[in-house]
């Protein structure tokens, strides 16, 4: 079984950007910079017919590249916060990118995603913090922007069950016209 998702990786320079946002807090647990990235559907733990399934529909989508900019900061669970994230400016190319992947994950047969889809890079794992300290986080760090930055390709990411916030795998990339094609020699096992 694999616990797999597709995602929207973050250039290093915009991630070492919001690695230099991260403050003492408590209860905050910080991603590393490398873990950043942006989910696009969460496919959880999956048989390996159903991995392979997806991947090809994965492979059938066919999208430009283009453009997104991170644009403030948030929290998940508001008088109880539970994680602090990056969000993104308005964009229809993700927007209908994020649906091309719910489509390749229905016609898998993977269950529906019981959640909206909400364009964000989860910075910390917060537990036990204070709620007055995390809007102080965020009156202070809130209006966080990144400069413009190019998407070319989506990746076919994995992850270990219940280690929520990494390390994540890279198993397979999917160009987006204009990008390039990588992809692992792992992902033949599936």
């Amino acid at each position: 079984m694999a616990r797999l998702f597709t995602a929207l990786e973050i250039p290093e320079d915009i991630g070492d950007e919001l690695l230099g946002l991260q403050e003492p807090l408590t209860g905050a647990n910080w991603i590393d910079a490398g873990n950043y990235h942006l989910t696009l559907r969460f496919a959880g733990e999956i048989d390996n017919r159903m991995a392979r399934e997806f991947s090809q529909n994965l492979s059938d989508i066919v999208s430009d590249a283009f453009e997104l900019r991170i644009n403030g900061l948030g929290v998940f669970g508001g008088n109880d916060p539970k994680s602090v994230w990056a969000g993104f400016d308005p964009s229809p190319q993700l927007a209908a990118l994020a649906r091309a992947h719910d489509r390749a994950a229905r016609n898998a047969g993977i269950p529906l995603e019981k959640r909206p889809f909400k364009a964000h890079v989860t910075l910390a794992r917060l537990r036990y913090s204070n709620a007055e300290a995390v809007a102080q986080f965020l009156t202070h760090f809130g209006g966080y922007r990144s400069k413009p930055f190019v998407v070319t390709r989506f990746v076919l990411m994995s992850s270990k069950p219940s280690t929520g916030g990494g390390p994540y795998v890279v198993e397979e990339t999917f160009p987006l016209l204009g990008g390039g094609y990588l992809m692992d020699d792992e992902t033949a096992a599936w």
